[in-house]
């Protein structure tokens, strides 16, 4: 009765079950959904997109764009090796946000065209986002504006992420026994590295969890993979487990960018670098580049890190909680002297700073204009940060796109 009650709220009228295994501010969810496929075919690996972001492609796309951005507006991601060194939009258009529907699909595919059209060259996406549609509708997106000339593959740099459990939407069948037939009878995981039931750091799973997304998005290569808030973990399971598994999932990327599935890996986490070394949930940087130092040598493909930064969660830039080389300093100090780049998560704070922003950060904007919106500040605020890649805004409406992408021609050098 219970299996079957289960599965009852599991098909319930909104379609969705979500495990909350983290607290705070912001909960991860896995979503288990059973709505209506879109037409969104599968690809085999020969049709899948060639190429990768380089330094040529988006070096000339900075230059396509010319005088229409700024100074500041293009930064360099260090990657180094045969991918050499990438430029990067700082603004980037996340694909975290709306529900499971065909026309919220069609809204990121028309919105990321537009980002990719206006200055925008980073993607940010994951496997568990909108239970596999939003890599989707990358691929869609991606495969239609390179096919109309809007940029070539080697222009964008796509990012996704692994560890949360992704349900294919497409797929018409309980949630349980998809899991069971898709990852344990399969030896993706085994239930004891299933955690809190939506987490998972398996090297298997990972491994897994890159082939999908190739097919999602139709691509040859990913640019960045990211390992999913590998701290929840520690809410349930011992530390040396947690940094041992982590430590597996990086000679896992390594593997992957190996095989040239990936060029680049890193960690994308919410609490892991913002709070205490007291708190339950942190994680040291220096430890995680000491784990790819081992695996792969100096030349590891551990390059980047992503946290939420904003106005109003400030720890990333003020707070001490890292240790480099036997010193305290804030995670953009850290990341600086480790060799990593940082992309700014939460940059709007979900859509919460989009209004009634705190005058401080409105008044640090001016260059933005009389007329500019309290958005348009929070996020000005967030790229002109010292150590801030880029900052990654959701953007789901051509409303928003064109708000935010009014911001590339502004200047943006950092703040002082």
């Amino acid at each position: 009765m219970a299996l079957l009650a289960a599965r009852s709220r599991l098909r319930s009228a909104v379609k969705v079950s979500t495990h909350m295994i983290c607290s705070g501010s912001k909960t991860q969810f896995c979503c288990y959904s059973t709505a209506a496929a879109a037409n969104f075919p599968s690809s085999p690996a020969a049709s899948y997109i060639p190429g990768r972001a380089d330094a040529e492609g988006t070096a000339a796309y900075a230059r396509k764009i010319g005088s229409a951005a700024a100074p500041g507006h293009f930064r360099s991601l260090r990657i180094g090796g045969s991918v050499g060194d990438l430029v990067v939009s700082s603004i980037g258009m996340g694909t975290f946000g709306g529900p499971d529907t065909d026309a919220v699909d069609r809204e990121y595919i028309e919105s990321l065209t537009r980002g990719l059209s206006v200055g925008i060259n980073l993607i940010d996406c994951a496997s568990n986002y909108r239970n596999m549609r939003s890599e989707l509708a990358v691929g869609k997106c991606l495969s239609m504006a390179i096919k109309q000339g809007i940029i070539n593959r080697n222009e964008v740099i796509v990012c996704s992420k692994a560890g949360f459990l992704s349900f294919d939407y497409r797929e018409d069948i309980d949630p349980y026994t998809y899991i069971d037939n898709t990852y344990i009878h399969t030896n993706l995981f085994t239930r004891e590295e299933f955690v809190g039931g939506c987490h998972c750091l398996s090297p298997n799973f990972l491994k897994n969890q890159v082939e999908i997304t190739r097919r999602n998005m139709g691509l040859d290569v990913i640019d960045i993979y990211f390992v999913h808030n590998p701290e929840i973990q520690l809410n349930i399971v011992s530390k040396n487990t947690v940094y041992n598994r982590i430590k597996a999932a990086f000679r896992a990327m390594e593997e992957c960018c190996d095989a040239g599935k990936i060029s680049a890996y890193g960690v994308a986490t919410w609490s892991a670098f913002r709070v205490n070394q007291s708190g339950k949930q942190f994680v040291p940087l220096e430890e995680l580049v000491n784990y790819a130092r081992e695996i792969a040598g100096e030349n590891h493909h551990f390059k980047i890190v992503q946290a939420p930064f904003n106005g109003k969660l400030q720890e990333a830039a003020n707070q001490p909680t890292q240790t480099v080389r036997g010193k305290r300093m804030p995670l953009l100090h850290a990341a600086h002297h480790l060799g990593l780049s940082v992309i700014a998560s939460s940059s709007l704070d979900q859509g919460h700073l989009c209004k009634n922003l705190n005058p401080d950060i409105r008044n640090k904007c001016p260059e933005i204009g009389e007329q500019r919106t309290d958005g348009q500040c929070a996020l000005q605020f967030v790229r002109t940060t010292p150590g801030v890649l880029s900052a990654l805004v959701c953007m789901k409406s051509g409303i928003h796109v064109e708000e935010n992408a009014a911001l590339i021609r502004v200047p943006a050098a950092a703040r002082s």
